[in-house]
């Protein structure tokens, strides 16, 4: 199994930087699941697609030292070079046949279905402003699932649209159809409380999933992978945590898509006179819990604090002696 997986998909004028839980555990959490059952995955480390999206100026060697941090980023969660292949697109695109590649499917795609492919670069859907550079992007990443020969592309659901285009492509030119893996977009720590007009997808719902996610161009609204305990805890303590609703919730959404894909069970400490402490063996009790009144959003969020800092443990170790890194690409 080949997974082809761009960096560089926030807004339009935010830099990559550094990586947040939303792709480093929510993402990443699931290639190793993938990698445990046995596939063989690729990831793919596309500074071809970052320049197209003008990513740090359009500068290909600052994007590269990106890149070079999503490896140790990646690598910080056990996905390692002796687990997982890394390919860059700048290799990829010179092998021979990628551009006839990148032209085949060009061909065999209508304009109004590549535009519409264009939120994979976290734009909206307005191509008024759109540099002609842009259009070969859904085509380019169409063409390496295509040279990868990918089994399964694995991506956030903001890039679905271009995997089915994929799909549709590889029956036109008779060539093999992916399986097509989307993960959850996790919550912003602001939740739905910030939500804008922005329009990225003609389905609502994903739409506002897109505009609403966790975003490195918001540090506030987001947890990185080596944020220190306390930064953690200030930013869990600040979050959006409505009371009885589940919908919308940030601090709900990490427990689901970030605890329980990783542990049994997830455990609320309180001391006896609010109830005492309470373990819970998935995520559908905690949320009936949660949303019946049984749980006090800050003990939610004091055992999200312990949990998440516990679980990152491992990364903050691992980026010891690399904290010259971090800091550079932080202030890219």
């Amino acid at each position: 199994m080949v997974e082809p997986l761009n960096f560089g998909w926030n807004k339009k004028g935010s830099p990559p930087r550094i990586m947040h839980i939303g792709t480093g555990l929510v993402c990443g959490y699931k290639i190793l699941d993938m990698v445990e059952a046995g596939f063989d995955f690729t990831i793919l480390l596309a500074d071809w697609h970052a320049w197209i999206n003008n990513k740090f100026g359009g500068d290909m060697q600052t994007i590269r030292d990106c890149g070079e941090y999503f490896i140790e980023a990646f690598s910080s969660i056990g996905l390692t070079k002796d687990k997982v292949k890394y390919v860059w697109a700048s290799d990829l695109v010179k092998k021979d046949g990628y551009w006839e590649t990148v032209v085949r499917v060009a061909k065999k795609s209508n304009l109004p279905r590549v535009i519409r492919c264009l939120p994979i670069m976290g734009r909206e859907l307005k191509p008024t402003d759109v540099e002609t550079a842009y259009l070969f992007y859904p085509c380019m990443q169409v063409a390496d699932i295509f040279m990868l020969e990918v089994d399964c592309a694995c991506a956030g659901m903001d890039q679905r649209k271009a995997h089915m285009l994929a799909r549709d492509t590889a029956e036109k030119l008779s060539v093999k159809k992916p399986v097509c893996l989307h993960s959850h977009l996790l919550l912003g720590l602001a939740g739905f409380s910030e939500k804008t007009e922005a329009h990225y997808d003609e389905n609502e719902r994903l739409s506002l999933q897109i505009g609403t996610k966790m975003s490195k161009s918001k540090p506030k609204g987001c947890i990185f992978i080596h944020d220190s305990p306390e930064d953690i805890k200030s930013k869990i303590l600040g979050a959006y945590c409505p009371p009885r609703q589940a919908e919308g919730n940030p601090i709900l959404e990490i427990v689901k898509y970030v605890v329980f894909a990783r542990e049994k069970s997830f455990l609320i400490e309180r001391e006896a006179k609010y109830g005492g402490s309470v373990e819970f063996s998935s995520y559908e009790e905690l949320e009936k819990s949660y949303v019946e009144g049984k749980i006090h959003p800050l003990d939610l969020k004091n055992s999200v604090v312990e949990t998440l800092t516990k679980m990152l443990e491992p990364v903050r170790a691992y980026f010891k002696g690399k904290e010259k890194m971090v800091e550079r690409i932080s202030r890219l």
